[in-house]
């Protein structure tokens, strides 16, 4: 209990005394995670020689004493004893049965000292959001703050302490979880195939007809022949050949052009006067031509005719030079002719290159397609697949639902049910602080999942928007903690609950009340740890009439000075 003793202080919401912060603390003994935003470990400076110790008493009346440091806060040490309230803060460390015990062991071992059995399948962390609620706690009665993530998390842990079959909404969970992973995925494959989803039998048969076209087309190319030429190679040697047969024509012009000239002196070598013809020509006009004239004249003739003799024997040999010359150079341009149109044939060969170009890219265009194919087949197999999947999972999560419905529904009409205990002893709670009936209600919603619901009834019985206020929703919070721990009293199963502020917004009658409740409850043998602030408790009218007595206020706060604080220390 924190006393506000200053007047200063009386108007103020917060007072940092650390009421609050008690909770947090027991959460530290029960092994919370290092966490850099706990306040231990944010003010490291002023925590970390710190050590902790937490005594819990355990089913058969004995105590472990747990010892945590703050520096060291993963080294764990434990002490089992026999007698409470031992002080063991100056126990040599030799003398503890478990020393620096690494903190995921420490967890494990703790779990097993505990022995919470009726938690199982799920470890003593798990239910501690609920036994030390902290104000953002209150804000829901099933759902803490701890439980922000999916309902996955939390759902089937809260169906199992109210006593229902939590094995069936985890499976339905993890079926569901399944099928969505499926859905997406089979989405995924839809966006791939671009949302044209062909029928696989089809897919199959065009697939077996363009590979058969393949083949077909693989074969022709495989008929080409394109010999082993290489076609840089004819070119150049094609220009040698041009080169060779450009030299050659040159010659043979020039050959052709010295027979012309030959035989044309050939021709003019021949003598056209005849003297006899001369003579008769002559006497026919009058003329004399004999005798010295006529001789002189035949002896030119001789003479010319001797030297033309000589030249014309020259000529000739000349002329068979060059025709044997001619002949040697057209055979050859022949032959380089044949071989020139054999390799242009094969540069320019516009037939055989021009198929072979088209089958190419025939084949270019089927493998692409075959891939492709391939590719969707493998997308249509794998969407089959899915979908058989779907369905079954489809299926047995149907199976499952249909199985929760039924287990609800027996548990809601078992009067003698684990659940039907626990939504008594609420109710019974919060009728007597409120004088209003309470319902506590489980039931699967569309799609299976439970829905957890605490309702405060109107004198009709049916249910108000009261609980929706902060004051009356921390109250269902309460009673429902109390109920839980009372219901399964006898199981092994926690004993104490710690709820911070307990009677803020409360009128005094239901302080009292309330109050009742929890002293009631302290005598079944649980534990109720409350804090308050002394201007929450409530006015009672005899003089030196305490709410409280001495042996039920374990911690005394005040803000007279720092010897008041928790830590006897500034706010930090």
């Amino acid at each position: 209990m924190a006393e506000i003793r200053l007047p200063e202080n009386r108007d103020k919401d917060t007072h940092n005394l650390g009421k609050t912060t008690l909770g947090r603390l027991l959460d530290f003994g029960f092994l919370a995670k290092r966490d850099p935003k706990f306040f231990l470990f944010k003010h490291l400076d002023l925590f970390k020689d710190f050590i902790f110790f937490l005594e819990i008493e355990l089913q058969d009346a004995s105590f472990v004493t747990l010892r945590r440091g703050v520096g060291e806060a993963t080294k764990i040490s434990f002490k089992r004893h026999e007698a409470g309230h031992q002080d063991l803060s100056a126990l040599p460390m030799a003398d503890w049965d478990h020393q620096d015990v690494p903190f995921d062991r420490a967890r494990d071992l703790l779990d097993g000292v505990l022995d919470w059995r009726a938690l199982k399948p799920w470890s003593f962390r798990k239910g501690l959001g609920y036994l030390l609620r902290s104000q953002d706690d209150f804000r829901d009665v099933f759902q803490l703050r701890k439980f922000a993530s999916a309902h996955a998390d939390w759902k089937p842990f809260l169906a199992h302490i109210l006593g229902f079959d939590a094995q069936l909404v985890a499976q339905h969970y993890e079926k569901e979880e399944e099928l969505t992973e499926k859905q997406a995925t089979a989405q995924t494959i839809k966006n791939e195939l671009g949302g044209s989803i062909e029928d696989i039998s089809k897919i199959e048969g065009i697939l077996l007809l363009k590979q058969k076209e393949a083949e077909k087309k693989q074969k022709l190319l495989d008929a080409f022949d394109f010999r082993t030429h290489d076609k840089d190679q004819t070119k150049q040697l094609v220009d040698d050949i041009d080169g060779r047969i450009a030299t050659l024509n040159a010659e043979r012009y020039s050959l052709t052009q010295n027979k012309k000239k030959i035989l044309a002196s050939l021709e003019e070598d021949q003598i056209l006067f005849n003297p006899n013809e001369a003579q008769r020509l002559f006497e026919e006009t009058g003329v004399l031509f004999k005798g010295q004239i006529k001789k002189d004249f035949q002896q030119l003739i001789a003479f010319n005719r001797a030297i033309t003799d000589e030249r014309r024997g020259y000529l000739q040999e000349e002329r068979s030079e060059i025709e044997a010359e001619l002949k040697r150079v057209n055979t050859e341009l022949t032959a380089l002719g044949k071989k020139r149109s054999d390799m242009l044939s094969f540069l320019s060969g516009t037939d055989v290159f021009s198929k072979y170009k088209q089958v190419s890219d025939d084949m270019v265009t089927l493998r692409a397609d075959i891939t492709s194919l391939e590719r969707q087949r493998g997308f249509l197999h794998r969407l089959q697949e899915l979908r058989t999947g779907i369905r079954a999972l489809t299926e047995e999560r149907g199976h499952l639902q249909t199985q929760i419905e039924a287990d609800v529904e027996k548990q809601n009409s078992d009067q003698d049910s684990l659940f039907s205990t626990i939504r008594l002893f609420f109710s019974e709670i919060v009728e007597e602080v409120i004088n209003r009936k309470a319902l506590l209600s489980v039931s699967p919603n569309q799609a299976g999942h439970l829905e957890f619901k605490a309702e405060i009834l109107d004198e009709s019985g049916n249910a108000t928007s009261a609980d929706l206020g902060h004051t009356y929703r921390k109250l269902l919070c309460i009673a429902f903690d109390m109920a839980v721990l009372r219901a399964r009293i006898d199981d092994k199963f926690p004993r104490f609950v710690y709820h911070d502020g307990v009677f803020e917004s409360l009128d005094d009658r239901k302080k009292e009340n309330l109050l009742a409740v929890i002293r009631r409850y302290a005598e079944l043998g649980l534990q109720p740890i409350i804090t308050l602030i002394d201007s929450d408790l409530p006015v009672r009218t005899g003089e030196n009439e305490s709410v409280f007595g001495r042996d039920e206020i374990v911690l005394s706060l005040h803000d007279e000075n720092e010897q008041g604080r928790l830590f006897k220390m500034k706010a930090w």
